[in-house]
């Protein structure tokens, strides 16, 4: 790839997509809300700014005048990691920027558009005829997602653009100072304080952001058109390991309750392929465990999250 166009490219993942593309020395046009905030980014300059709110999103071809653009990433989604996922009428309204996104991708004549989708899809997938189904606010969030890539999809489809989807799970690093259940874990353990959780039996993901951003590069550069990839790693613990391995990172004296809180969510990741990604780009996560754990409890500290 020689050109991409990144919506939400000042967010805690489309920002480091941006630094994974410049760092292939891709040129990268880069959507925001704030021009200001993404010139103090200071991603050089490789990095072409541009401004425009979810309104202008179906006419992102009158501002983005280039041409040959290898992939258009949708990142932006308003309302991520807050209370915001059970307002219908705000994610209602993310789907449609995703839409818009792609018709203005196909207006600009881009290759491939790559949509940022979230693991919880597969809950959705997994439940859609289950009546024993009992829903979280989450899935309001994760319905949506569902329903922008499949309309996208078929957009792309008709346009005869190249299409692909992340399944992306709960990230973590440096800039991700959301109150996501993680973060409170974590910084419990560095405090001392007991973490009130559920039996934690269920099969769990948690991925570094670095990762994130590398494969999200390999499905721009190779990914399959109507590919679904999960970005992840293959052989999944559970939850109670991945907190338990936190802890012992951290502060092994630490306490925590399991079994306080019913299990809610018991995902059958057998809904998604997690051999796909690999199959397809040779991607594996890579960041060590013990180290980033470490670098995410000193930068919680730093802000006093």
């Amino acid at each position: 790839m020689k050109k991409v166009i990144v919506s939400g490219a000042s967010g805690f993942i489309g920002s480091y997509l941006v630094r994974e593309l410049l760092a292939h020395n891709i040129q990268v046009y880069g959507i925001g809300t704030d021009i200001a905030k993404l010139e103090s980014m200071n991603f050089g300059e490789n990095f072409i700014p541009v401004t425009a709110d979810f309104r202008v999103y179906d006419s992102l071809d009158r501002q983005i005048k280039a041409k040959d653009i290898d992939a258009f990433y949708h990142m932006a989604w308003e309302g991520g990691f807050t209370s915001a996922l059970k307002d219908y009428s705000l994610q209602f309204q993310n789907a449609k920027a995703a839409c818009d996104a792609l018709c203005s991708a196909v207006k600009i004549g881009c290759k491939k558009f790559v949509f940022a989708g979230t693991v919880n899809e597969i809950e959705i997938n997994q439940f859609i005829n289950n009546e024993r189904f009992i829903p979280r606010n989450t899935c309001i969030y994760a319905s949506v997602k569902v329903a922008a890539d499949m309309i996208s999809k078929t957009m792309a489809w008709q346009n005869n653009i190249n299409y692909c989807s992340a399944l992306i799970p709960l990230p973590y690093g440096a800039g991700n100072n959301s109150r996501q259940l993680i973060n409170i874990v974590i910084k419990n353990c560095y405090e001392g304080k007991p973490s009130r959780l559920i039996e934690g039996n269920n099969q769990y993901d948690i991925v570094h952001i670095s990762d994130i951003a590398r494969a999200l590069f390999l499905i721009g550069e190779s990914g399959r058109s109507m590919a679904s990839y999960y970005i992840g790693h293959r052989k999944l613990r559970t939850f109670k390991e991945i907190v338990c391995n936190i802890r012992d990172v951290i502060n092994k004296d630490a306490e925590l309750r399991f079994g306080e809180y019913e299990d809610s969510l018991n995902m059958d990741y057998s809904y998604t392929d997690l051999e796909a990604l690999y199959r397809d780009t040779g991607f594996e996560c890579t960041a060590d465990f013990t180290q980033t754990i470490q670098a995410q409890a000193e930068y919680l500290k730093s802000i006093k999250f």
